[in-house]
């Protein structure tokens, strides 16, 4: 693309020490639909570019949708002149840029079924059926059935030399039942979070029999009675579950930019900082997660990070002590890293990209364990599936979860169906008291779709997986 070259060899004579531009095209098509109805369709499209310049240890950002040679230059001139203003305001702190090569490549996320190629049509009959199967069941009042597909096509280019072209996409569907019974009213959803692929995942799901089983389990939890006061029990969380815990007591607390404090606002710093670094024991010694954005499928999976950084695969926490970070090029020289971990992304091209949680998850048990095992194996707990609400402080130390269903365990068996149900506990308490996993016949991934951070605020897309596991002696009790 021409404009790459026009605006890198204007930026270089501007004096840039380094710059970048991302062309970026974002499209995202929505389908809502409640009760047989549809409420929301969209189908929006962003497109223009973003430019990056870097001189005097400051960055600049401006971005524009206007694509001609006169539009470009006055965008990278614009970049440069907020990276000289950002420069002259904090004189004594000068970021620096990690080391980096050049790249001429291309990435595509793999896709048997392009969504666009599926006819609106069609995905509104199967939508219209789930509904239609889960209203058929006496007490549930309300059927919702959320479905996404978005596509960026970006090109990239940098200073450094480096052309890549970058066409990456993600779907989700999210289907959910609600029932009333007696005053009160529950609701349990299937949720798998987004994958990086095409509708053939759609396809596999088999959503009608999905939307049988939600239905049954809404009305499952509706009618059953709620768990009752605190106290120190035995949990087990599904991968689902999981998902959220993992992104928010490790996802966002080994953020580089968070535990440097450059980055405060939505979610807080970290308790995570760097002279706990290859000491600190996070969690139990099977306790091992691992930041991948090469994982098949995965959302944060574009071959290249908006540093033009490939993605990568290294252990965040290993043993079950904190062994690095997802960093970006200007973090990671913070802490003394020669290298950057390619977790610099933003949302449109109108955003400056900011340090992101990668692919992270949680590895698999070395041992064969299936959940039934494991919950055999429980005397006195509670099973957690899917989830729910969700609070952690600023520091990324106490929090707090709900859940989607839930089920108390005695003497090793699923006892009675509970609802309403939350548990509490702190880092690294909870992750250190961890003393089972599921083998990897189990490990399921989640994709978050919409994760959300920074000022202005940007919503960004990672994965995280998990096998079933169980955590000793932690804070469960009921909630309204």
């Amino acid at each position: 693309m021409k404009y790459l070259d026009l605006a890198m060899n204007a930026a270089e004579r501007l004096g840039a020490e380094y710059a970048d531009i991302r062309v970026q095209k974002t499209t995202d098509v929505v389908i809502y639909l409640q009760n047989l109805s549809l409420k929301n369709t969209s189908n929006e499209v962003l497109y223009g570019y973003g430019i990056r310049f870097f001189r005097d240890g400051a960055w600049g950002f401006a971005h524009s949708n206007v694509f001609s040679d006169e539009a470009v230059l006055k965008t990278v001139s614009r970049a440069a002149e907020i990276a000289a203003l950002s420069a002259s305001v904090n004189k004594d702190k000068k970021l620096r840029l990690a080391p980096e090569r050049s790249y001429i490549a291309k990435y595509e996320t793999p896709v048997k079924i392009d969504p666009r190629d599926v006819p609106m049509k069609e995905k509104v009959e199967l939508m219209l059926e789930v509904n239609r199967t889960m209203l058929a069941f006496e007490g549930v009042k309300r059927a919702m059935f959320y479905l996404v597909m978005h596509r960026d096509d970006k090109f990239f280019g940098s200073t450094l030399g480096t052309r890549l072209e970058l066409n990456t996409q993600w779907i989700t569907p999210m289907i959910t039942a609600t029932a009333v019974y007696e005053g009160d009213s529950q609701s349990r959803s299937f949720n798998e979070g987004g994958k990086a692929t095409g509708w053939e995942w759609i396809e596999s799901l088999n959503l009608t029999e999905k939307a049988k089983q939600i239905a049954e389990e809404a009305l499952i939890k509706v009618k059953a009675e709620p768990l009752g006061p605190e106290a120190r029990r035995t949990l087990i969380l599904d991968p689902v579950h999981l998902g959220l815990t993992m992104h928010e007591s490790v996802g966002h607390a080994t953020e580089l930019d968070r535990v440097l404090g450059w980055e405060a606002d939505y979610a807080g710093i970290s308790f995570a900082t760097p002279e706990k670094l290859k000491n600190y024991r996070y969690g139990s010694e099977i306790v091992n997660f691992v930041g991948d954005n090469t994982l098949n499928e995965g959302l944060a999976t574009l071959g290249f990070d908006d540093d033009g950084v490939p993605g990568q695969k290294w252990h965040i926490i290993k043993d079950g002590i904190l062994n690095e970070y997802g960093s970006t090029r200007d973090t990671a020289m913070e802490i003394g890293l020669e290298y950057s971990r390619g977790c610099n992304r933003a949302t449109y091209y109108s955003d400056q990209p900011i340090n992101r949680i990668p692919n992270l998850y949680l590895l698999p048990g070395t041992r064969e364990l299936s959940p039934a095992e494991l919950i055999a194996d429980t005397e006195d707990g509670i099973y957690i599936q899917g989830q729910g609400s969700f609070s952690i402080d600023q520091h990324r130390v106490n929090f707090q979860f709900g859940g989607d269903f839930f089920w108390e365990i005695k003497n090793g068996k699923l006892f009675r169906p509970v609802k309403k149900v939350i548990y509490k506990s702190c880092n690294p308490e909870f992750w250190n008291s961890c003393d089972a996993i599921c083998d990897e016949r189990y490990w399921r991934p989640f994709g978050v779709i919409n994760c959300g951070k920074g000022q202005p605020s940007q919503s960004a897309r990672m994965t995280h997986g998990a096998a079933t596991a169980r955590f000793r002696n932690i804070r469960v009790g009921g909630s309204q």
